[in-house]
């Protein structure tokens, strides 16, 4: 019983957190009715005393009325409101996050707010439904990366792709990748590892999902050089869907309603130069595959390939393989969409 007593400014700090909002100030009895719940008695002024103790310790408690009644209430918190409904939002509507991971993080999200808040947060998460990741391990798999990285350590991994029989199928029949791990970065809803090859070389990036048994080497990163002189900002915006192809400065004509199209893709500092009164031309570093391809033919006749004359080509060959699939029916072939590190 003494060791409750001694508890119980937290006890008290702990209940207005939970149970009291602006909208629901509690009164004095009602913090004292809690208190005997919990088994520890109370007077009304060591309550008074406590409550003051908690305002010069930093939190916020609030004093109001409540009809002919003094009540109490947690005012600012470490998160309002908004700021819990866009963390709630952010998960619910992220693909990457498997639905088991989803329901454990927004009840977590919930106990940083009061009972009555966490219920709006509850009617906020219901959003059209998404296609959620099937991979569990990429939370442990993010957090064994950001160890080499923070301690300059290769790591090695496995790496694999889906089958039609939805089966894992291993890159490298099933050898161990190793690399120099260097950064993070989320493309198309999908985190990418960002990392250092010395056996081809080069900077390559891999799905963070896709990879399996992540250790830490020994052996410290190599590559610095090369990923000094990476611009992460232009990498991520020139390499379309994270597929590889030789990075080329192309100039294109897009029509003016697209403008906000183009600058959510090549970033807010791409240079637009109006073209007459309804188009602007844009030139920019890009990663030239079938996925860049496919990006500019999703605009129709608003987009156009000026330069270079390669490229142009490339994008006729783009829009004849796909208009061949539907000239000759079933007859026509699929083809391969480019190649994912």
């Amino acid at each position: 019983m003494r060791d409750a007593q001694k508890l119980k400014p937290l006890v008290i700090r702990d209940y207005l957190l939970r149970y009291s909002d602006e909208a629901h100030p509690v009164t004095l009895r009602e913090i004292l009715d809690y208190l005997r719940s919990q088994g520890i008695s109370a007077e009304r002024k060591s309550v008074y005393d406590d409550l003051e103790a908690l305002r010069l310790n930093g939190t916020d408690v609030v004093r109001t009325q409540a009809g002919r009644y003094a009540a109490y209430f947690i005012g600012e918190r470490t998160f309002e409101l908004p700021e819990l409904k866009l963390l709630a939002d952010s998960v619910q509507s992220s693909r990457f996050i498997t639905r088991a991971k989803t329901a454990s993080l927004i009840r977590k999200i919930e106990s940083l707010a009061s009972v009555y808040q966490a219920q709006l947060l509850q009617r906020q998460v219901y959003v059209a439904d998404r296609i959620k990741q099937m991979n569990e391990s990429i939370y442990y798999n993010v957090d064994e990366i950001h160890s080499g990285i923070s301690r300059n350590r290769q790591i090695r991994f496995r790496y694999f792709r889906y089958t039609v029989r939805k089966t894992k199928e291993y890159r490298r029949g099933g050898a161990w990748y190793q690399v120099s791990p260097y950064a993070l970065t989320w493309d198309n809803e999908n985190y990418y590892l960002v990392a250092y090859d010395e056996a081809n070389r080069d900077i390559r990036h891999f799905r963070v999902d896709k990879m399996e048994r992540i250790q830490l080497t020994d052996a410290e990163r190599e590559g610095q050089a090369a990923f000094r002189a990476l611009d992460m900002g232009n990498y991520s915006r020139s390499v379309f869907g994270m597929f590889s192809g030789e990075t080329t400065r192309v100039t294109l004509r897009f029509s003016n309603e697209l403008v906000g199209a183009v600058l959510d893709r090549l970033g807010q500092d791409a240079a637009l130069t109006p073209e007459g009164e309804n188009a602007f031309r844009v030139s920019a570093e890009v990663a030239v595959s079938p996925q860049f391809y496919a990006w500019v033919f999703g605009f129709g006749t608003q987009a156009r390939i000026l330069d270079p004359a390669e490229v142009r080509a490339g994008m006729g060959a783009y829009a004849e393989a796909v208009a061949a699939l539907y000239r000759f029916g079933d007859t026509a072939p699929c083809q391969g969409q480019g190649k994912e590190v």
